[in-house]
């Protein structure tokens, strides 16, 4: 194990946790263990939450500032840091400030993010060095959506989400729209009117396109702001939910398309306009993870 680093630069530095969006999702069947073995592709966009995180010299893993709406025992970047200081017997703390841009419960992978940056980050500040295969098991104990993030590429994934294969993505850009309701995904898979056996696609037939959610269905039944929204950017395309909601996305290929789009959306919905990612934003850090595997 390396030294612990804590240059000034890395004190100043503000890291990156993009959102995700998942261009389908099809729920192909359900585990003894009651979860959903799923289907779906991974994209990342140039729109996210960032952190700074500085190494304490103490054992304490402590925030740096109040997050509205999200109380420290219940914040999943906390959590990231003691299972990776637990799990490898750092002795040194750390300091997370959590700046929020992604709503809570829209389908963007906010704090599944957020807790991935924290172990990308604290793997290289910590002086771990653990390579990608030592961090995914972590993220997996973390939530469904964390081993996305930790790999670092776009994916389609697999099992409950964790089974992921690398694919290459064209250029788009993206209007996406937040309804302005929070979406419990524990109530949206226990719906019993969900579907649960869609065939399973190959990667080939994504490409194919004719794509959906399967939670849609329900969400829009259960939140009707969501389908209202879903319905206004259908007139200008093909639009969908991302993970279990709130948040709904229409993809173009031109940043002028999607940006008019959006400018000609009514005053009361809310939202952003993002560009596609090739890969997570700290690749390079996460290759330097891979290299010391």
């Amino acid at each position: 194990m390396a030294d612990p680093v804590s240059d000034d630069t890395e004190l100043q530095r503000w890291y990156p946790a993009p959102a995700k969006l998942n261009l389908f999702l099809h729920v192909v069947g359900r585990r003894p263990d009651g979860y959903h073995e799923l289907q779906t592709v991974f994209r990342f966009i140039d729109h996210g939450d960032r952190l700074r995180i500085r190494v304490r010299p103490d054992s304490r893993i402590v925030r740096g500032n109040d997050v509205p709406g999200l109380p420290a025992a219940d914040d999943l970047t906390i959590r990231a840091a003691q299972l990776l200081r637990a799990r490898y017997g750092v002795k040194a703390g750390a300091e997370i400030c959590l700046e929020k841009r992604l709503p809570m419960g829209g389908g963007l992978g906010g704090g599944s993010s957020d807790a991935a940056t924290v172990l990308i980050v604290l793997n290289r500040l910590w002086g771990l060095d653990l390579p990608v295969s030592a961090l995914a098991p972590l993220a997996v104990e973390l939530g469904a959506d964390v081993p996305v993030f930790v790999c670092g590429e776009n994916a389609f994934g697999e099992g409950i989400g964790e089974k992921l294969t690398p694919i290459e993505l064209p250029p788009a850009w993206y209007v996406v729209l937040i309804p302005p309701v929070a979406v419990p995904t524990a109530s949206i898979f226990g719906d019993p009117q969900l579907t649960r056996d869609s065939n399973r696609m190959t990667m080939s037939a994504f490409f194919a396109g004719g794509l959906r959610n399967d939670l849609e269905p329900v969400v829009c039944r259960l939140y009707p702001a969501i389908k209202d929204h879903l319905d206004w950017l259908r007139r200008h395309g093909p639009a969908w939910l991302t993970g279990s909601g709130a948040c709904v996305f229409a993809s173009f290929s031109q940043e002028l398309e999607a940006r008019q789009v959006f400018a000609a959306r009514p005053p009361h919905m809310q939202g952003f306009v993002a560009r596609g990612l090739d890969h997570h934003p700290l690749r390079e850090m996460i290759l330097g993870s891979r290299q010391a595997g």
